[in-house]
């Protein structure tokens, strides 16, 4: 019977020691979870005073809660920053309803769609690299966020953001900063200023669009006019879905754009390989669709960003009732925070867990990986719907970027923030020098 199994441990003693002194080493979070998982185990107890959470890890546990018990956990709590932000959005929402939204949202995101968004990829790239000067240091993570905001709105929206973005992207930093984790875990009444100032400025802009789009009877096949032609979706229904692709599709882009080219400026041997992949396969041109099939160790670099800093690195649940994981009993309503980032980075699981080694990901080293130990888009039912969009994107991206510059890592002293998504902090400032103009 549950009601006879032990609770999920938490750190104390000589434990509790070492788990404070790996805080204070690495001066992050991460480094205590960390910490904890190689005391406690694949599941354990985090003390927030006035909630419950549990962390869990490893594939044992990823698979219960994805797939063979995932009915036993809820996403949406109506308590949390999120599911004020997204309302009824699909990533917030359970069952019938959550099921109806994806059908809606799944069609603008398959790989059939990808052809007539290959031309916004290019110029999204090439919109923002315009203003790159020879010998300039950027902040890939602020030049990523634009390429990747262009793009989602120019392939899902058929919009341009570009004349917005300026006036737009400090609300949607604040609105990721809503979001992130923090004191509304243990004090969910907190104030946030400038919050609302945020979500309206983000709002006016979306509910703009949805006008334009209703007043010009467009009949496109972009996202926007597929959720504009249903009858039974109003402009709040539409803009909740919109907002959740606006924050979730841009963000989690941005992050392993960001951390892929900090990896490689850290590793120029990798570096190099990479950019003769990409000058043998695209020949001196743009980065195109059709050559992604032979950028393949291009592929297994973002495989192996992905695991070593998965930007949605912890999946929510709320336990429905009671129910056991790993031998434990854990009590209705508790917070079930699956961690992909431990989960990535298990020894047990990966050999040299902490290194980059982007040859895991090569069909040879593919090989004799276990299931539910790579989660980078979740898994089961309710995995990440813009997984495929989301590689795609990247490819090309880096593709476009590598071909037209050589860049130079200058700042190695960078670290993962645990904000909305995995993120790098304080940036991954990249001198730039340019190798050749596309044709």
């Amino acid at each position: 019977m549950l009601s006879q199994l032990p609770d999920p441990p938490t750190p104390s003693g000589q434990a509790g020691l070492r788990v404070l002194r790996a805080w204070r080493q690495r001066g992050s979070i991460l480094g205590a979870l960390e910490a904890m998982h190689a005391e406690l185990g694949d599941v354990f107890r985090l003390t927030l005073p006035g909630s419950q959470a549990v962390m869990v890890a490893g594939p044992e546990a990823a698979r219960q809660i994805l797939v063979s018990q995932r009915d036993d956990y809820l996403w949406r709590n109506q308590a949390d920053p999120v599911t004020h932000l997204l309302r009824r959005g699909v990533l917030v929402t359970d069952e019938h309803e959550h099921d109806y939204l994806r059908g809606l949202l799944e069609p603008a995101l398959q790989r059939r769609k990808f052809p007539g968004y290959e031309a916004v990829f290019r110029e999204s790239v090439d919109r923002v690299t315009a203003d790159w000067r020879p010998g300039q240091v950027v902040d890939m993570l602020v030049e990523m966020r634009k390429v990747a905001l262009r793009i989602l709105v120019g392939t899902l929206f058929g919009a341009d953001i570009g004349p917005d973005l300026p006036r737009l992207l400090p609300s949607i930093l604040r609105m990721l900063t809503y979001i992130s984790p923090g004191l509304w875990l243990i004090a969910p009444s907190l104030p946030r200023p400038g919050y609302r100032r945020a979500l309206q400025a983000v709002d006016d802009y979306l509910y703009g669009l949805i006008a334009a789009r209703r007043a010009s009877g467009a009949t496109g096949e972009d996202l926007l006019s597929t959720l504009v032609a249903r009858s039974d979706l109003d402009d709040d229904a539409i803009r909740d879905q919109m907002l959740t692709m606006f924050i979730a599709g841009h963000d989690t882009s941005t992050a392993l754009l960001a951390w892929a080219l900090f990896l490689l400026g850290s590793h120029p041997a990798s570096l190099q390989r990479v950019r003769q992949e990409c000058d043998a396969a695209l020949a001196g041109g743009p980065a195109s669709l059709d050559a992604l099939p032979r950028l393949t160790y291009l592929d297994a670099v973002l495989d192996e960003t992905l695991r070593l800093y998965p930007p949605i690195h912890v999946a929510n649940r709320f336990a429905r009732g009671e129910v056991a994981i790993g031998g434990f009993r854990i009590p209705a309503g508790t917070r079930v925070m699956l961690s992909i980032y431990l989960t990535h980075r298990d020894p047990k699981v990966w050999p040299d867990s902490h290194r980059y080694l982007p040859e895991r990901f090569t069909p040879k080293g593919s090989e004799s990986r276990t299931p539910f130990t790579y989660l980078p888009f979740g898994g089961g039912p309710r995995n990440c719907i813009g997984a495929a969009f989301g590689k795609a994107e990247s490819s090309l991206v880096l593709a476009q970027l590598i071909q037209a510059y050589d860049l130079e890592l200058v700042e190695t002293n960078v670290h993962p923030h645990m904000g909305a998504t995995l993120e790098p902090r304080p940036g991954v400032r990249m001198r730039l020098h340019p190798r050749r103009r596309l044709s």
